[in-house]
């Protein structure tokens, strides 16, 4: 969570002591007016972490810290400020903001955080946006996209090459027309009777747990907010599913739960259309942009006979109050709020989309229904392949 009064002070003091040229003594004075904790190199509160660094030159070629370390509190803003003679300069260093680790990271992989990153692998432009004091509300929205795993593979791949779980999806001659052939199917689904039942499905899901839900949104880390929702929505009735209700309204740890890691969290098969959801959680008090989807993930299911794929909106207010809507992934709204990541692009990969969460709040408060702009759809599909 982002909290913009304690950030924008930091940002105030931290250029109040431009010229100090000293990491030591403006660390003290930023621990003392945050009461924050020190951990060996790291300041931190539960609002964000910091790290000071001291050099004559910028751009910074120090080591900044280990990745084990950045994983700690990953889950707020991170922060480097690295102290010159004559500025401070702060960017955000949370894992979405790192290029790849450099330094001791030969043994790094997904089950083995090794590593430390330099000041030279921090970004300093995220998808146009300059990682400076000014943009650092509408980065962190970007980054609260992503879990630390997420980030994880993409670095494990940008370091030592690894191959990612996902490779990127051969589009041929073949399976080319079926792609763009999704976008009528769409069309053709959203004006059919199937569209009414899959979206009374997951309204009577949602409204069985609505109370847990409105609870669940008062998660602090969007990553496990979601997937609990998610799965408190498409479980059947299992035990654990009891389990994460009961530690919810207990205010009680959770019990351990996966969800799957594939395009959709929901799947339903029609006649003539084999449908994939995915449950989109929006906290309409908070900021946020959330991951969409895997780009060859969703070229290899849409190259699929009958595929449909939808989003499931879901806006929680500030009393618990529900908001849902089914839309078609080729909405035009959806699309006119809808990024891809280039910096996730990989070798391996076509990156990932992640949608504006604004947009999605905008979506929320018109009226229901999906409207697709196939023009719109097919020069979409075009760009990502």
């Amino acid at each position: 969570m982002y909290n913009k009064y304690a950030i924008d002070h930091l940002i105030d003091l931290i250029e109040a002591n431009n010229g100090i040229d000293d990491k030591e003594k403006l660390a003290n004075l930023v621990q003392r007016e945050f009461c924050l904790v020190q951990d060996r190199s790291v300041f931190s509160n539960d609002d964000f972490a910091i790290r000071f660094s001291q050099t004559k030159n910028i751009p910074m070629s120090n080591t900044v810290l280990s990745l084990s370390t950045l994983q700690k509190y990953d889950n707020r803003p991170v922060f480097v400020c690295i102290v010159t003679p004559t500025i401070n300069y702060l960017q955000l260093i949370n894992t979405t903001f790192l290029k790849k680790i450099s330094h001791s990271s030969q043994e790094l992989r997904m089950d083995n955080i090794k590593g430390s990153f330099n000041g030279s692998d921090i970004m300093s432009e995220i998808q146009g946006i300059k990682n400076e004091p000014c943009n650092f509300q509408a980065l962190f929205a970007y980054h609260e996209g992503f879990s630390f795993e997420d980030n994880l593979e993409r670095l494990v791949e940008s370091t030592n090459g690894i191959v990612g779980r996902v490779q990127k999806f051969c589009v041929t001659a073949d399976n080319i027309e079926m792609i763009f052939n999704s976008v009528s199917r769409a069309s053709e689904f959203v004006t059919s009777r199937y569209y009414s039942d899959l979206r009374y499905d997951l309204d009577a899901r949602v409204a069985k747990v609505q109370d847990a839900i409105a609870v669940a949104a008062l998660i602090d880390n969007v990553n496990v907010r979601g997937r609990v929702i998610e799965y408190l929505i498409t479980d059947n009735g299992s035990t654990l599913k009891e389990q994460i209700i009961k530690a919810l309204f207990d205010h009680a740890p959770l019990p351990k739960f996966k969800t799957g890691d594939d395009l959709g969290d929901y799947a339903k098969d029609y006649v003539d259309f084999n449908t994939k959801t995915d449950i989109k959680t929006k906290v309409l008090f908070l900021d946020g942009n959330p991951k969409a989807y895997n780009i060859d993930k969703l070229l290899e299911f849409l190259a699929k006979e009958k595929s449909v794929y939808m989003i499931y909106l879901l806006g929680i207010g500030n009393n618990g109050e529900i908001i849902a809507r089914l839309c078609s992934v080729y909405d035009e709204r959806l699309l006119n709020n809808t990024n891809v990541i280039h910096h996730w692009a990989g070798r391996n990969s076509r990156g990932v989309a992640q949608f504006i969460g604004t947009g999605l709040v905008q979506i929320l408060s018109e009226e229901d229904g999906t409207v697709i702009s196939e023009e719109m759809a097919l020069a979409y599909l075009q760009d990502l392949i």
